[in-house]
């Protein structure tokens, strides 16, 4: 049960939704999945509920306290921005060190699946000199790449996967999160990627799923590729 990475291709495109889901799916087969997203932004500090921190809480069946959200978000800034510019408004820094030594911390005493998610897209700035593909490169786990289906997404995909694999990052599976309201279908999306990414990496289809549920045979597929 290696732990995985799981980032994006962007903002606001599903990480947590997918986290999410693979968390609840684990729980249902009796098994005890942690989440770690250190880094966040955009957070209400004094109302988390809505909250990506919010979301993996629940998704792991605990309750909403002080020590639950700093076990799972420790670093949180309230500006809908970078990590690195939301900190500054608060005359505060992004730990970087710290952040790392945290998760290596969380990845040596994982005893069961565990989930590191990374905060915007791949090359989001996390600090003034690193991005969230270094922060990966530190790490060196096996990744998750989640993805839209809007208009414009496969270049996107694309970029990403080159960067990941030009810093030599194992990618798990890509999963595409379906975009609301969005205009290309998923299966034309697959279609037109693998003869740019092969039939080796796995390229799932998430629908967006009722607020609770998890029973889907993309989260089915995705579990037993990361967590066989």
């Amino acid at each position: 049960m290696r732990p995985h990475f799981v980032t994006a291709t962007g903002t606001d495109i599903g990480k947590t939704f997918v986290s999410a889901c693979l968390l609840r799916h684990w729980r249902a087969t009796g098994l005890s999945p942690d989440a770690f997203k250190p880094l966040v932004s955009g957070i209400d500090p004094n109302d988390p509920a809505g909250s990506d921190p919010a979301a993996l809480i629940d998704a792991m069946g605990l309750d909403m306290t002080p020590g639950t959200l700093d076990r799972v978000s420790p670093w949180r800034f309230a500006a809908p921005l970078a990590p690195n510019m939301a900190a500054r408004q608060e005359g505060r820094r992004v730990p970087y060190s710290a952040m790392l030594a945290a998760c290596r911390r969380r990845i040596a005493d994982a005893t069961g699946p565990l989930l590191i998610e990374g905060v915007g897209g791949v090359m989001a700035p996390v600090d003034d000199g690193a991005t969230v593909l270094d922060w990966m490169a530190e790490l060196r786990l096996p990744s998750i790449l989640v993805a839209g289906t809007y208009l414009g997404t496969i270049s996107h995909i694309l970029t990403a996967v080159e960067v990941l694999r030009a810093r030599g990052l194992s990618l798990s599976a890509l999963v595409l999160s379906e975009t609301p309201e969005g205009t290309v279908p998923p299966g034309d999306t697959i279609a037109a990627l693998r003869p740019f990414l092969g039939n080796a990496l796995p390229i799932l289809h998430l629908p967006r799923l009722p607020a609770g549920c998890f029973s889907h045979e993309c989260i089915t597929q995705l579990s037993k590729i990361v967590c066989p």
